[in-house]
C-alpha cells in the first residue's frame, strides 16, 4: 500500500458520542471513494469469533485439506509452471441462513461449531440491517428504505461463504481469487488478521486491506450502486496467494431476496442523468453467474436490456445464495 493511502477504519462506538457526525462523514466517504471500511467495536464477540477461527482453522485441516490438495492434482495445479487465469487457489464451503438455512446439511461440522456459525450469523445479520440504515442516514433516505428494497416479497438472501487460501508455492502464476465486484447487497467479512492478501484496486491502484484482529471489513455490492444510482460504488477486489500461512476468510452477504425489484432510489435520480438499470434481482445473478470475472458496467447495461446479456459470452459460475 502506498504510504499516502490511509484505508478506512470506523470505530463503531463512537456513534453514540461526540464524534457521530465525524463517524458518519467517514462512513459516507468510504462508500463513495473506497467501497470498502474497516469496522472497529461492531459488537460481535470477540470469543465468538476467537473460537470461530479456531474452529474453521480445525476443520480445514482436518475435512478440507486433503480434498483441497486432491483438487490441485485433479487440475495438474501442483505443478504449475505458467501463469492460470481461469481458476482461483481457495478451499470453500457455503452456509445459506435466510430464507433457509443449510447449517445442518453441511457434513462434518461438530455441533460446537454449528451453534457459533448460527449465531455469528444471526449477529451478522442484525449487524448488516444497522448498516444499511447508518447508509439510509447518510443517503437522506428514511430509516429502513434498503432493507425494505432488499425484502421483496420474500425477505433478503443472507448467506456465508467459509474459505480458506492454502500456501501457494508460486504465488505470482495464480490467484486466491480472482478480481471482481461482489453482485449482492453489503458484504461482511471476517478475515485473518495474520496473513494477509486481499486487495482492492483504487485508482488504478491495488491496496492492501489491512487484516486488523477482532476487525470486520465490509465492502458493497454492485445493488447499492444501482440502489444509490452510481453514489455509492461497487469496487473490484482480488485474493493473493501466499508462499507462506493458510489465510482464513468468512465472508457473509446480505443480498436482496429473489424477487426484489431494484432501482435506483428516486430522490437521487438527478434530472436528465444517465440512470442506472431497474431489473429484478435473480435476473441479474443469473447473468452475474456467468461473467463475475468481468467489469460490471457491461452487466448495468446488459441489464437495461435483459435480452442482450446472451452477447456478454458467460466464463464462470458462482454460488448466488
Amino acid at each position: 500500500m502506498e504510504k499516502n493511502i490511509k484505508f478506512p477504519v470506523v470505530d463503531l462506538s463512537k456513534l453514540n458520542g461526540e464524534e457521530r457526525d465525524q463517524t458518519m462523514a467517514l462512513v459516507d466517504d468510504a462508500c463513495q471513494n473506497w467501497g470498502f471500511f474497516e469496522l472497529l467495536n461492531h459488537g460481535i464477540p470477540y470469543d465468538l469469533m476467537d473460537n470461530i477461527e479456531r474452529m474453521t482453522k480445525e476443520h480445514y485441516k482436518k475435512f478440507m485439506e486433503q480434498k483441497f490438495k486432491e483438487m490441485l492434482r485433479s487440475k495438474n495445479l501442483d505443478t504449475l509452471e505458467t501463469e492460470v487465469e481461469n481458476v482461483d487457489w481457495e478451499s470453500t464451503f457455503f452456509l445459506h441462513h435466510l430464507p433457509q438455512t443449510n447449517l445442518y446439511d453441511i457434513p462434518d461440522m461438530s455441533d460446537e461449531y454449528r451453534a457459533a456459525m448460527k449465531d455469528f450469523g444471526k449477529r451478522l445479520e442484525n449487524l448488516a440491517e444497522e448498516l444499511l440504515d447508518l447508509l439510509c442516514e447518510n443517503l437522506g433516505l428514511e430509516k429502513g428504505y434498503l432493507k425494505k428494497v432488499f425484502s421483496g416479497t420474500k425477505g433478503p438472501t443472507f448467506g456465508t461463504k467459509v474459505s480458506n487460501y492454502p500456501p501457494c508455492p508460486k504465488p505470482e502464476i495464480i490467484k486466491g481469487l480472482r478480481a471482481h465486484t461482489d453482485a449482492g447487497g453489503l458484504i461482511l467479512l471476517f478475515q485473518d488478521d495474520k496473513v494477509s492478501g486481499l486487495q482492492l484496486l483504487k485508482d488504478g491502484v491495488w491496496v492492501d486491506v489491512p487484516p486488523l484482529k477482532h476487525s470486520i471489513v465490509i465492502n458493497l455490492g454492485d445493488q447499492l450502486e444501482v440502489i444509490t444510482n452510481g453514489k455509492y460504488k461497487s469496487i473490484m477486489h482480488r485474493v493473493m496467494t501466499q508462499k507462506e500461512g493458510n489465510r482464513m476468510s468468512i465472508a457473509s452477504f446480505y443480498n436482496p431476496g429473489s424477487d426484489a425489484e431494484i432501482s435506483p432510489a428516486p430522490s437521487l435520480v438527478e434530472k436528465d442523468s444517465d440512470e442506472y438499470p431497474s431489473f429484478v434481482f435473480d435476473d441479474y445473478m443469473k447473468l452475474y453467474a456467468g461473467v463475475k470475472f468481468q467489469p460490471k458496467e457491461p452487466r448495468f447495461e446488459a441489464m437495461k436490456n435483459v435480452a442482450a446479456t446472451t452477447d456478454l459470452n458467460p466464463v464462470a459460475t458462482v454460488e448466488t445464495f
